[in-house]
């Protein structure tokens, strides 16, 4: 596999920062759906300003982290709780931004930040572990200021399937997939506690194709996992996506 041909299939005109990024570098620790295009994909809807004090939670190896540093111009708070954080030191300290990105390591349920320090909080494909629980985003909101944003990106489904799932869904399901949900759903969810507006509950168009392409990317250089390629092939858009979820926390 040419690094050209790598360079080519990971670049999106819907994505053009993304695209400017190293093929290689993008790849190099695959962690679900492509984590560059996700955070795109959120920043069309949601907004930071410079120096704002962003959030990342659930970072994985902060490729997140740093993109939103040198393109958003924040300072980020990398938070995972199974990627070493000397490793994301490692990789942050690489890409130029020590300035701007601190990585930790940190249990969602147990963050050790001050209440309202944050003006964002951006999860990239980690939201739906732990974030499903009835009084999380109460929990998680807290460290949001009066005003700040809480941003998602995670897999899901267009709609609920109902208890027949479709032959290829039912050959891979996990109990992980009960947290692929919709935007309806995670729409009510948020709502219902009355301490957020939610401003954007979607699939973001063509996430599944974006998904399935980084997918086949990741196959070019032994990274891929086929069984949820043919997943995705199979379902062509019927059900699978990625939900976008943008809200503000209330004064």
């Amino acid at each position: 596999m040419t690094a050209a041909g790598l360079r080519e299939a990971l670049t999106q005109e819907r994505y053009p920062r993304s695209s400017a990024y190293d093929a290689d570098w993008v790849v190099s620790a695959p962690m679900g759906p492509h984590p560059l295009w996700s955070v795109e994909a959120l920043m069309q809807v949601m907004r930071v300003e410079p120096g704002m004090r962003v959030l990342d939670l659930g970072c994985g190896a902060a490729l997140t982290s740093i993109f939103l540093a040198r393109e958003y111009d924040v300072r980020v708070w990398a938070a995972d709780l199974w990627i070493d954080p000397t490793d994301n030191w490692q990789r942050i300290q690489d890409a130029g931004v020590s300035d701007r990105v601190h990585p930790l390591r940190a249990e969602a349920h147990e963050l050790p930040f001050a209440h309202g320090f944050f003006g964002a909080i951006v999860s990239v494909g980690a939201y739906h572990y732990f974030g499903t629980e009835a009084r999380y985003v109460a929990y998680c909101t807290d460290f949001l200021r009066p005003g700040g944003q809480l941003g998602v990106i995670v897999p899901g489904m267009r709609r609920d399937p109902g208890p027949e799932l479709p032959q290829y869904l039912a050959e891979r399901w996990t109990p992980d997939f009960f947290t692929w949900l919709d935007p309806a759903w995670w729409r009510r969810h948020w709502e219902r506690t009355g301490l957020i507006t939610v401003d954007v509950a979607d699939l973001v168009p063509d996430g599944w194709a974006d998904w399935l392409r980084w997918l086949e990317a990741c196959e070019l250089v032994g990274k891929g996992f086929e069984p949820d390629a043919k997943m995705l092939r199979e379902d062509g858009g019927e059900l699978l996506g990625l939900v976008r979820l943008l809200a503000r926390r209330t004064a």
